[in-house]
């Protein structure tokens, strides 16, 4: 089973689209985009129809790829002052020049709608988050959307990135409808991974590695989340490049379970849960309950 997350997020944008008509205003997006990196534009421009598509009061600043660590400070400070901007999200990545870290943590947290910040990470831990990561929460609606429980399944997160595998285990970890799983968590010094992976019901690739796991490391029957999203050459394609994830998916057809498309899987889902974060905190700083 193709596990389709364009169906999924039309279904999310639909539903936010009917509660927001009787919002006391458009909640607001601010997306920083610095430098020229293709990928970036891409994924800045899917964001902005998505905020065109629902109503959505939303800018995008574009720095030049020279901005300093301090002139992009200067523009989140404006961003956090202003009361028409619910959601602030920098682009990543960043030129090398900028300390990531620093532009990131300057954010307002009530504005992190990345889920990003230290405070939103630390609450996550705690399991009382405000604002929960898209990817991860893209991937639990997924999965609750095609009715596949996390309920004491042996999950495995290959990638341990603060963006994606990390909050995942965290969630998947925590009591609830999509939790309640047993997490092992795999990275680049996990060193038998076929054997780490052997007990999986459900595997997370996110580790940016290009067709790196196949049916020799993905138990049978397993069910697989492809989060990522590589462009290698294909001389077939009339554009001499095409996008494939973390996963061999050709190799595993027949194999597992259920599998994530890519594109058109994960990556449609990050994009609605933007849509949703920003709107959820648009709401808190009305004190409107109209998505509860």
């Amino acid at each position: 089973m193709l596990l389709k997350g364009t169906a999924v997020r039309d279904r999310v944008l639909e539903n936010l689209a009917e509660r927001l008509a009787a919002a006391p205003r458009a909640p607001g997006l601010a997306v920083v985009l610095i430098g020229d990196d293709p990928a970036s534009r891409v994924y800045v421009r899917h964001k902005e129809k998505a905020c065109a598509r629902l109503g959505l009061h939303h800018v995008t600043h574009r720095l030049p790829a020279t901005t300093t660590t301090e002139e992009a400070l200067v523009l989140v400070r404006e961003l956090n002052a202003d009361p028409t901007i619910d959601g602030i999200l920098i682009q990543l990545p960043l030129p090398p020049q900028l300390d990531q870290d620093t532009v990131l943590q300057a954010v307002d947290p009530a504005k992190d709608v990345d889920g990003f910040h230290p405070e939103n990470l630390g609450r996550l831990v705690a399991g009382q988050p405000r604002f929960i990561p898209c990817t991860p929460k893209g991937i639990l609606r997924i999965l609750s959307h095609y009715g596949i429980g996390t309920a004491g399944k042996m999950v495995s997160v290959v990638g341990r990135s603060v963006i994606v595998g990390r909050p995942l285990a965290l969630l998947l970890n925590l009591k609830g409808s999509v939790g309640d799983a047993t997490v092992t968590m795999c990275h680049s010094r996990t060193p038998d991974l076929g054997r780490a992976l052997t007990n999986a019901d459900i595997v997370v690739a996110s580790m940016g590695v290009p067709r790196a796991l196949g049916p020799d490391v993905i138990p049978k029957g397993a069910v697989v989340i492809d989060v990522g999203i590589n462009r290698i050459e294909d001389p077939a394609s009339p554009k001499g490049t095409r996008l494939v994830g973390d996963v061999d998916s050709e190799a595993l057809m027949g194999h597992v379970a259920a599998l994530t498309p890519v594109p058109g899987g994960v990556g449609p889902m990050t994009i609605a849960m933007l849509m949703e974060n920003t709107c959820e905190a648009m709401a808190r700083a009305e004190g409107w309950h109209g998505l509860d």
